[in-house]
């Protein structure tokens, strides 16, 4: 999944803001790059306990940098577009302009609606893990499962399939960065749980803190160790801004893993 920021303010520095032909450009060459899903954010999903700039963004400002980025797309590009928001209101509205599916940073934390909207349109749904404090007193993976397993069953108790479920643990989201590091080495313990699973640790800061303070356009490798592990203990879809390089990684870890022979 190639993340593309159509922000300002992403932390990852690579958001195009209000530059339709650049979001279109980026999302162009993660298709040619390998990329199998676009996820388009217009808000920040950067922690406000990790980012003091981190603010929410109103929704009519969402639209009107969602929205025409997700035209322009539906139009060119041969893959899935997944919309970044969570808000139900713009996620109605990016599936009728294209979008088929939904990634919600919150858990459904920020919309109650969002479930039902969800239900109702028929698409999948990344169920992200986060909370708002950073205490986990049985261990983070064993609660990180148990929190988002509880999510799910409201997902479907809201009638979406389970099909349609994929969770994530939440990589950096109400979490410092050695609970970060325990939840990736912990990650099968969600896999386990019978549901696709994404995961999103591309260039984020538990990564920088570990290599000595890099900033974020100088946290390839270490992404590229992450997404590797990651589909070692069995992730399905990785989340990334560095899209050329971490399929080389992805189709390198899945030959290993997953098994692999000439013309595959």
């Amino acid at each position: 999944m190639g993340v593309l920021n159509v922000t300002p303010d992403s932390f990852s520095g690579d958001g195009t803001g209000r530059d339709l032909q650049r979001a279109v450009d980026q999302a162009l060459r993660f298709e040619d790059e390998g990329a199998d899903i676009i996820d388009v954010g217009g808000e920040s999903s950067r922690p406000a306990s990790f980012y003091n700039d981190a603010t929410p963004v109103p929704v009519d400002e969402e639209f009107t940098r969602v929205i025409p980025v997700i035209e322009a797309l539906v139009k060119r590009l041969s893959i899935p577009i997944s919309v970044d928001t969570q808000k139900s209101a713009v996620l109605r509205c990016s599936v009728e302009a294209g979008a088929v599916m939904a990634n919600d940073v919150s858990m459904f934390g920020t919309d109650p609606g969002m479930p039902a909207t969800i239900a109702e349109l028929g698409v999948p749904v990344v169920i992200n893990h986060t909370r708002a404090t950073k205490t986990y007193l049985t261990g983070v993976a064993n609660e990180v499962v148990a929190d988002l397993l509880q999510a799910a069953r409201s997902a479907e108790e809201a009638g979406i399939p389970a099909s349609n479920i994929i969770l994530d643990p939440g990589i950096g989201f109400g979490k410092t960065p050695e609970q970060s590091i325990d939840m990736q080495r912990d990650l099968s313990l969600l896999v386990e749980q019978g549901y696709p699973v994404l995961i999103g640790t591309s260039r984020k800061s538990s990564i920088g803190q570990v290599l000595g303070g890099l900033p974020p356009d100088q946290r390839v490798e270490g992404t590229a160790a992450t997404v590797a592990l990651a589909i070692e203990r069995g992730a399905d879809i990785v989340r990334v801004h560095d899209v050329k390089e971490m399929v080389r990684v992805s189709r390198m870890s899945d030959a290993i893993v997953r098994g692999w022979s000439p013309g595959d």
